[in-house]
């Protein structure tokens, strides 16, 4: 009995039925998907149909449909293509082509997981004559303690979004360490919110602290332009005294406060992540075409130090830097209304990807198998197209 349902069920898996039916809902998925991103953004998109388990839409606006995420779909083609494309097909060398191709195509769908789980993605701003060994996460934000310290280095203690993300505002989460000589208290964090004064409508009754409050606000179309808010509490460890606070992304300057005679700041800002070489911005280079204002290039002169060697590099439009798992991407400058001869700053797009090549190598594997099973057979059809003329 058991037998019989682990041959059904393989049968099921490895069929072509399921492989058809899996490529109609990753087909509607895109097609919605892309249509939602007008008003929703790329972001809530890919969050909403992409890296969920499941999802409710309208199709044409209209149909209601009930869906699994591409997530789940891309995870049981995976397993088809194991099974039926790779496992359950007969091994012949008139079939090498197909089955070099089946890799190639696990391949590629074992890149995206890759990419999916583990990539990071993130930007570096420097102006010109700046140096920096740190990029911006585009989304996750941090709560970062410091010594307050007119200069020189200093040791922060940071809390990293994972820890305080779900807080609902009546949730309170205490982080303590013996390096400090207070606890916090966090609780109520907004993905997108603004601070507010006391007397602005306050229809959620958000709580007052210092005469503002933080009034929560719709996600942004663009993720990277949220702002989050979040309630903090510094209890004082010898006295017990305790000061509240709140922590906004837009704030310029972190909260700076005195305990035991020592000054202390709090700041709640994007997750920054260490780059393992310090890129140095020697010169910005902005060419657009005649008579226009249109862009034709942008091209940032860099000097990458790793391990105490400096090397001069260019990255353009069209040529990033990739080094140890990174590529910095030219993405932006600034200011676009600076005068000639003007200092500029430059934006590169980074990226950690461990599986960044894995796509390319995976089409290269899919082609090869492609070759070697169409070209035999269309070799065999000019032989048969000779034999009939002759």
């Amino acid at each position: 009995m058991m037998a019989a349902i682990l041959r059904k069920t393989y049968r099921f898996l490895a069929s072509y039925a399921l492989a058809g039916v899996l490529l109609g809902i990753l087909a509607v998925l895109t097609y919605q998907g892309t249509l939602e991103q007008v008003d929703l953004g790329l972001y809530a998109v890919q969050k909403k149909y992409f890296e969920s388990a499941f999802v409710v839409t309208r199709l044409f606006g209209v149909i209601p449909l009930a869906l699994p995420g591409a997530y789940v779909v891309l995870g049981l083609l995976f397993v088809n293509v194991i099974f039926g494309g790779i496992l359950r097909l007969r091994r012949s060398w008139s079939r090498l082509g197909l089955y070099v191709t089946h890799v190639g195509i696990a391949f590629l769908l074992v890149s995206g997981f890759i990419t999916f789980y583990f990539a990071e993605h993130g930007y570096l701003r420097l102006w010109e004559g700046e140096r920096s060994d740190e990029y911006v996460s585009y989304y996750d934000w941090e709560v970062a303690v410091a010594p307050s310290s007119t200069g020189g280095p200093v040791t922060e203690l940071l809390i990293p979004q994972e820890e305080f993300k779900d807080l609902a505002p009546d949730e309170i989460r205490t982080f303590t360490s013996e390096a400090l000589p207070f606890d916090l208290a966090l609780a109520g964090f907004l993905p997108n919110a603004e601070p507010r004064p006391r007397g602005a409508p306050n229809p959620g009754r958000e709580p007052l602290v210092d005469g503002f409050f933080l009034k929560p606000l719709p996600p942004a179309k663009e993720a990277s332009a949220n702002l989050a808010g979040l309630q903090v509490a510094i209890r004082e460890k010898k006295s017990g005294k305790t000061r509240r606070g709140l922590l906004w992304g837009g704030e310029r300057h972190p909260l700076v406060f005195e305990v035991d005679g020592r000054r202390w700041s709090l700041d709640l800002r994007k997750k920054r992540r260490n780059l393992p070489f310090t890129v140095v911005l020697d010169r910005f280079i902005h060419k657009t075409y005649p008579r226009t204002m249109m862009p034709s290039e942008f091209t940032s002169e860099i000097t990458k130090i790793e391990k105490g060697v400096e090397r001069p590099l260019r990255i353009t439009m069209n040529e990033p830097l990739r080094r140890g798992g990174y590529t910095l991407y030219q993405s932006g400058w600034g200011p676009e209304n600076a005068p000639p001869g003007s200092r500029h700053f430059s934006v590169f797009a980074v990226v950690r990807n461990p599986a960044d090549q894995f796509p390319l190598l995976a089409c290269i594997v899919i082609a090869l198998g492609l070759l070697l099973h169409f070209v035999p057979k269309f070799l065999t059809y000019l032989e048969r197209q000779a034999e009939k003329r002759s």
